[in-house]
């Protein structure tokens, strides 16, 4: 299967496009390089590229592909609160014109990275996919218009599916360090310290990047049917923590790591756990870590490929990236590049 997968040069594409091409797929990458060189130790070997900003796409670049999976996005709540009018550009309208161009070139399947943040404030019930949808952030808001939007095209030769994300961790080449698991390992490998913001108390469910990118190497093939129109969570019981049971995890993790939670931020109304029963029901899939596994493998990565207080902080921290390329004159206002090449 041909397959195009936007933002390959992010986080999550960085552990995407291996997956995809160790299933046999062909693969080419379409993004706009603005974490292409934030890469902790050694790069990864690149697919075919384009160089395009997600904004710009044509439907002749999307020509020939059996099946997009669309991950490109403004992919965190601060960055989105501060610029809410391009989160909303960038993840809600250019992801649904995306899904029309696709339509118009005959892509067949489009698989959208949406997230489990699309519940918001759902306390400590276990929520299906059939639960009321109450984003409390841009980030989710604009998930929650692609979800609706793109439902409308499909059709008999169009087949959506929207693979809910629970919050990601784990370790990728191109690293974010603004995730809550990543973020506590890295704080105590680099301070002795796994330092809690909140008080603790919000469930989170979380998710391993590998974890993700088999959910979508699945619903790329699974029978039509089965995935059309569908939304799936993406995730494992087991990792729905609360934020002090994750960084609890961390300490066990890092020897010598002891537990601060300050409190300073109050309490986060973003609370949810999260039933995923119906992709293992369904399509067979069950993710595979659980987060003791992935504390530790972050905690080894981390020493052995030398993370810095530096990268840490700024190039593997979205807001904090971002705002640097744009006050070194790289990016615009709109976080357009000054040029893209070809």
């Amino acid at each position: 299967m041909r397959v195009l997968v936007t933002g390959n040069q992010g986080y999550l594409g960085t552990v995407m496009v291996p997956e995809l091409v160790r299933a046999g797929h062909e693969v080419t990458g379409l993004d706009s390089g603005f974490f292409a060189e934030c890469v902790l130790g050694t790069a990864p070997a690149p697919p075919p590229q384009l160089r395009v900003d997600l904004r710009d796409v044509t439907v002749d670049q999307l020509a020939g592909f059996d099946a997009v999976v669309h991950l490109a996005a403004l992919s965190n709540d601060p960055l989105g609160a501060l610029t809410p009018r391009i989160t909303y550009d960038i993840n809600h309208t250019a992801s649904v014109r995306l899904a029309r161009l696709a339509k118009d070139a005959g892509v067949q399947r489009f698989l959208y990275a949406s997230t489990c943040s699309v519940y918001g404030a759902a306390g400590s019930d276990l929520v299906t996919e059939d639960a009321p949808l109450r984003p409390l952030t841009p980030y989710a808001e604009s998930k929650v218009r692609v979800e609706d939007d793109v439902a409308a095209l499909a059709d008999s030769g169009f087949t959506p599916v929207f693979l809910r994300n629970a919050t990601a961790f784990g370790f990728s080449p191109r690293l974010r360090a603004d995730i809550v698991l990543n973020n506590l390992v890295g704080y105590a490998v680099l301070t002795g310290e796994v330092k809690v913001l909140s008080d603790g108390t919000p469930w989170r469910p979380l998710v391993h990047a590998r974890d993700i990118a088999r959910a979508f190497a699945v619903c790329l093939t699974a029978p039509a049917p089965a995935v059309h129109c569908r939304a799936f969570n993406v995730g494992a019981e087991t990792n729905n923590l609360t934020v002090a049971e994750i960084a609890q995890a961390v300490v066990a993790a890092v020897p010598g790591s002891r537990l601060v939670i300050t409190g300073e931020s109050g309490a986060d109304p973003r609370s949810y756990r999260v039933d995923f029963a119906a992709a293992r029901r369904e399509l067979g899939f069950e993710a595979s870590w659980d987060i003791p596994e992935g504390a530790a493998e972050l905690a080894h990565e981390y020493t052995a490929r030398g993370l810095t207080a530096d990268g840490f902080f700024h190039r593997f921290t979205r807001l904090a990236h971002l705002t640097a390329l744009k006050d070194a004159g790289v990016l615009d206002d709109d976080l357009r590049r000054s040029r893209i090449e070809a």
